[in-house]
């Protein structure tokens, strides 16, 4: 968990103003919803192992007895914080259902918080990014979230990003090919989903070492030794039949294709080429996922910078009535290491240096006027040596300064331009 300076701090609300405002463009609505949960939902098996990262908040007036009573750490908790946007917009909507439109697209941006091992690009306290569409069950749904996505990484002017796609069902159908038993399903796909860590051996390896269908590990391998690449242009059916074994799952393939026609469409037919890449080892390790899957990748980087896909089983899980659902998350914290938005962009900010005996009527009448004519104003004493303090204020992201005498008038102030040259 991390304090952020006051320029740190302009410089993230400045990246986050861009990104809430392309989404609100593409006709999300901005919800909010509690930094707690009640414990029992962060732990219903929704979260994946984000659920052991979760911090627990104590039951109030616990007694010696409650203590000794427990069973586990758990049972002295009724809720905690949240560790995701997901869960909560689950809640929120089985909560606010009737007061919605029948397709509800949302954005959250808010903290949430893992109990992680702190590192770079990791932190405790973290803020994500959602939009996500509820009540629309076709590709439609993914094709927007990915258009409103790749608009906001152009908003903030991260070229080179694209967004690697898989669907789950694409996953167990190759699992079901390749001989694995629909048991092992699941711990197989948490395996494979080290790939990018652990290569192609140390999947194998691991594999045959949890016990996993002989005949079917050796296929896997058989598979990942074939000659093929992910490296597929154009996004399309011919690319993800090629990647996979025979008879792929129709229907997801049919959906992927609609993606990413309807996403080059969107973007022009050159724009949208590329930006899209075929994974069929992409996993996504929460276990709630149903459908397409996507990670938004870049190669300066080792690691994704957001990714989502379909959960059309969760909100039933609150509801009552399956509803279909499917989001994207930026990761904030590893866009602002990335993107070289300055703080404050085009806005104008202006020093006043004056001296200590300037009436402070004279000196808030100034401020007034200039914060009138739209500009952020401060107030600084002028020191003796001036330099260190004028750049100091460059860096702030202050335009301009003038000093101000006794008796001065906005019309006889001198704004000149400030940098740390000045």
């Amino acid at each position: 968990m991390r304090d952020f300076l006051p320029a740190e701090k302009a410089r993230r609300e400045a990246i986050l103003a861009v990104i809430r405002g392309v989404y609100r463009r593409h006709g999300f609505d901005e919800i909010e919803t509690p930094v707690a949960e009640d414990s029992e939902r962060l732990h219903a098996g929704l979260g994946g192992d984000n659920e052991k990262l979760a911090f627990g908040i104590l039951k109030r007036g616990l007694t010696h007895d409650d203590l000794q009573a427990a069973r586990e750490p758990l049972d002295l908790a009724d809720l905690g914080l949240r560790f995701d946007l997901t869960v909560p917009l689950a809640r929120f909507y089985a909560s606010h259902r009737a007061e919605l439109p029948s397709v509800f697209r949302s954005i959250q941006i808010a903290p949430v918080w893992r109990a992680e091992r702190p590192q770079k690009g990791r932190y405790r306290q973290f803020v994500q990014c959602d939009i996500d569409v509820l009540g629309e069950p076709g590709p439609r749904a993914e094709a927007e979230l990915l258009v409103a996505t790749l608009a906001t990484v152009d908003a903030l002017g991260l070229e080179g990003a694209f967004v690697r796609v898989n669907d789950r069902r694409l996953l167990t159908g190759m699992l079901a090919t390749l001989g694995f038993a629909e048991t092992e399903y699941d711990g197989a796909l948490i395996t494979i989903d080290k790939l990018d860590k652990i290569q192609h051996d140390g999947v194998l390896a691991e594999l045959r070492e949890r016990g996993f269908t002989p005949s079917a590990v050796d296929a896997l391998e058989a598979f990942f030794r074939r000659p093929q690449t992910r490296e597929f242009l154009p996004f399309g059916e011919a690319a993800i039949r090629k990647a996979l074994p025979d008879d792929p799952h129709p229907e997801a393939v049919a959906g992927l294709v609609a993606i990413g026609e309807a996403v080059a469409a969107a973007r022009g037919s050159a724009a949208g080429e590329g930006l899209l890449q075929f994974d069929p080892f992409l996993v996504r390790g929460m276990g709630y996922y149903t459908g397409p899957i996507f990670e938004l990748a870049h190669p300066s980087v080792p690691y994704s910078l957001g990714g989502g896909g379909r959960y059309d089983g969760m909100i039933g899980r609150f509801l009552g009535t399956d509803v279909p659902a499917t989001g994207f998350s930026l990761g904030f914290e590893r866009l602002v290491d990335l993107v070289e938005l300055p703080a404050d962009a085009g806005t104008d900010a202006v020093a006043l240096l004056h001296d200590s005996d300037i009436p402070l009527a004279e000196l808030l009448t100034l401020k007034s006027e200039l914060i009138a004519g739209g500009s952020r104003v401060r107030l600084v004493v002028k020191p003796k040596n001036v330099k260190p303090t004028l750049d100091a204020l460059a860096v702030e992201g202050f335009t301009r300064f003038a000093f101000v005498s006794a008796g001065a008038a906005l019309a006889s102030l001198e704004l000149r331009p400030l940098s740390s040259e000045s």
